[in-house]
């Protein structure tokens, strides 16, 4: 054996013993969630409104707020990121203000989610007069994940080879033309896969809703997008370090927790099959 083969052997041995750790480890977390988080969920929990000081009944309204947050959070960002996708992959060429956007798109991804919180409650609440609202909230989440959208949606159009955009274009298509009906139905699964991380970025967020309209405690479900509402991770969050009988209500936690991982899952599951029917529709 080859002081060359050696190595790509040790290499892949130490890609595989992290791939473990890490599979073991949510293993661990997945089992631990699932021991002490399962025995609380029951229609009850799901379907009614918290009482007697949250230590009994169910999250109803925690769903309901996370549901509506997320889908409303992820309509407001993708065409917003997609079109900027667009403009800086299909039209910008490679000036400086192409440049300058793309860093400034690296570096709002890797800003804290409590600045963004910060800025929501600066920018929509107070300036734009929404208030503490479910609107403010996805808003703010939305321009939490509008930096992924939009790279990941570049990253699909890259991905597109060049020789459709000229076929296109040698057929006497505009450059409009080709990108709606060219380039963008062959990006779809890229884009698709890109928006799909950004809901679940935004349906465990915390921080950029603590300022913007999420509430301790609400009697009703939202009615317009204009009122305060509940949400999972926040909930999660007062069970776990605010209430006054933490001991009492870490069941309720452990099945909250359950519920937001649940939550998520069902979300991205219907956006993988949306997804796949649309490649099984492009192939036919």
């Amino acid at each position: 054996m080859t002081r060359r083969t050696l190595w790509m052997w040790v290499g892949i041995a130490s890609l595989v013993a992290c791939a473990a750790g890490v599979v073991t480890f949510l293993i661990i977390m997945l089992f631990d969630l699932g021991r002490k988080g399962i025995p609380v969920l029951s229609w009850e929990f799901l379907s009614s409104f918290p009482r007697e000081g949250m230590t009994e009944g169910g999250i109803l309204p925690a769903i309901f707020g996370t549901t509506v947050l997320t889908l409303l959070a992820t309509l407001l960002a993708a065409p917003l990121g997609v079109a900027c996708a667009i403009w800086l992959e299909e039209y910008a060429g490679e000036g400086w203000l192409t440049q300058l956007t793309r860093a400034a798109v690296r570096n709002l991804a890797g800003v804290p989610s409590i600045v963004y919180g910060l800025f929501g409650l600066a920018l929509f609440v107070e300036g734009m007069r929404m208030g503490a609202s479910l609107l403010a909230s996805a808003c703010t989440l939305a321009l939490l994940t509008l930096p992924s959208v939009i790279a990941t949606t570049e990253e699909a159009l890259r991905q597109v080879p060049r020789a459709l955009r000229e076929g296109a274009l040698a057929l006497g298509a505009t450059r409009w033309e080709t990108t709606y009906s060219v380039v963008l139905p062959a990006a779809i699964p890229g884009i698709l896969t890109g928006v799909i991380l950004a809901l679940s970025r935004a349906a465990g967020e915390t921080a950029p809703i603590l300022f913007t309209g999420v509430a301790f405690y609400t009697r009703y479900l939202p009615a317009s997008p204009f009122d305060e509402f509940m949400a999972l991770p926040y909930h999660l969050y007062i069970l776990s370090t605010q209430h006054h009988d933490p001991e009492r209500v870490r069941p309720l936690a452990y099945g909250t927790a359950i519920a937001l991982l649940l939550l998520v899952f069902l979300l991205n599951l219907a956006a993988f099959l949306l997804r796949a029917r649309y490649r099984q529709k492009k192939r036919l």
